[in-house]
């Protein structure tokens, strides 16, 4: 019988360099701004948004490109468990694209918020307590070790904000990944800036934050970025 990761130590997970291991420190993390955000309101609420978002983008992404590929290779129900992860980390980029639309006094807010919370600890507990130990089943701790500083790499390079229209699967992610980032990053630093300007700069950044956002999605709509995708897993 499989054992969650989450009740693993972290020798038993293959050392802190393992993707065991690196995935539950981001999942601990997740859980601990997920609390935060449980009661925040206004611009509170916003900021561990934003956190949350840089958390699961780069992380989801990282999985689909790294992890996945080896989950489908080495496990005969590989394709059946990734897919099912594939299709929550769709729905978090449909949740958070729309949640970016509403205004805090929409009545819709709370519910799509609930339902965003929810798919995020549905995917880590759909992730810790069978998939991740099933690939544990398959891999020895080195490998565990060097698929770790795979993802980590691709971690630190990928996109950070929802793109619901591109595939969850390579080749199309991969594709797309160099551009998003570039834009997404650069984004999140305008953004930064903008939160802590005099007001006289707020439009000016806040423009700029819109073409940036406005060429993301010129690259989400390029085929290439759609290639390997499987419905319904984006939109």
């Amino acid at each position: 019988m499989v054992r969650s990761i989450a009740d693993q130590t972290v020798e038993e997970l293959g050392g802190p360099g393992s993707v065991l291991a690196r995935q539950r420190r981001d999942h601990v993390e997740l859980d601990r701004l997920l609390h935060e955000l449980d009661g925040a309101t206004g611009r509170a609420q916003e900021d561990v948004l934003t956190r949350i978002d840089r958390l699961v983008f780069s992380h989801a992404f990282a999985e689909e490109t790294v992890l996945w590929p080896v989950v489908r290779r080495v496990l005969p129900d590989g394709e059946a468990l990734t897919l099912l992860v594939e299709e929550e980390h769709q729905e978090v980029n449909e949740l958070v694209t729309e949640l970016e639309t509403l205004g805090h006094d929409d009545p819709r807010r709370a519910e799509r918020l609930a339902r965003l919370v929810a798919v995020l600890r549905e995917d880590v507990r759909d992730e810790e307590d069978v998939l991740l130990p099933r690939l544990q089943e398959r891999l020895d701790p080195a490998e565990l070790r060097r698929l770790g500083r795979q993802w980590e790499f691709t971690r630190r390079i990928a996109p950070t904000r929802a793109h619901p229209t591109v595939s969850r699967r390579p080749p199309g992610n991969a594709l797309s990944a160099l551009p998003l980032s570039v834009l997404d990053r650069t984004r999140d630093v305008v953004d930064a800036v903008v939160r802590r300007a005099p007001g006289q700069l707020v439009p000016a950044g806040e423009a700029v934050s819109r073409g940036l956002a406005g060429l993301a999605g010129l690259v989400e709509r390029v085929p290439a970025a759609r290639r390997g995708d499987r419905p319904p897993t984006s939109r």
